[in-house]
């Protein structure tokens, strides 16, 4: 019998591997969206207390920040945890899976930042199923403690190279910071997008650098966003979740 062979010119190659990659960075987009109804906007990480308090009343000051959070807590504690969660999940590592994410976190520093955790981990562990994803349900657990185990998963399934997935993370966050303050300082709307744009010009290297850290190394402390959290808590008014 003779043997059937396909013949795929480089065009055709290149137009598939395009179509591919064009298709997982509309995923990345769908799963950084503001719109993903898991709840982020309704969490100010301790921004509302410190804008409360006269800690932060204008851009500079939002700026600096948040800065020292995508340099600190960013860089050495949540992208490093997110590779690690897309590498067991590429491995279907389970063990690995439910370690990160315990690690994660446990390195919440507060009740409130561990209840928002725990709040946006089951509804996009929720959302990932109705979606049919790939061991959505095997993987609920996990994905539960934590919304960083859910963001990995789908990044895994929707074939997101880790490095484009770890960059959607990190403007999602410095996005939804953004909404914030402009919701509570308040800022006016070129006032935020200008602020945005002086931020995520900090994240490729602050990724880059998280990328590569060891796994000794991970681990960061924000001492003024804990303290700003575990005082939200108790705030007499707040327009954010506590």
């Amino acid at each position: 019998m003779p043997m059937l062979v396909i013949h795929m010119d480089t065009r055709t190659s290149m137009h598939i591997n395009s179509t591919n990659h064009g298709l997982a960075d509309i995923r990345l987009m769908q799963l950084v969206s503001p719109t993903l109804p898991i709840g982020a906007f309704t969490y100010s990480q301790g921004l509302e207390w410190a804008v409360e308090n006269s800690q932060l009343d204008n851009p500079e000051k939002v700026y600096d920040w948040m800065k020292g959070i995508i340099e600190d807590g960013l860089t050495y504690l949540d992208i490093p945890v997110l590779k690690r969660l897309y590498q067991a999940f590429k491995r279907n590592d389970e063990i690995q899976v439910s370690y990160w994410s315990e690690y994660l976190l446990a390195s919440r520093e507060t009740r409130e930042l561990r209840q928002e955790e725990n709040n946006r981990g089951r509804a996009l562990g929720s959302l990932l199923l109705d979606l049919h994803v790939n061991d959505a349900n095997h993987y609920q657990k996990a994905l539960q403690r934590t919304q960083l185990a859910g963001f990995a998963l789908a990044s895994v399934n929707w074939q997101i190279p880790l490095q484009q997935a770890a960059l959607g993370y990190g403007w999602s966050m410095v996005e939804n910071q953004v909404a914030a303050a402009i919701k509570l300082i308040p800022l006016g709307q070129t006032a935020g997008q200008k602020l945005q744009l002086q931020l995520t010009e900090l994240l490729p290297l602050a990724i880059d650098k998280g990328l590569s850290i060891d796994d000794e190394d991970i681990g960061a402390s924000s001492p003024a966003m804990a303290m700003a959290s575990s005082l939200h808590e108790t705030q007499y008014t707040r327009l954010f979740r506590s």
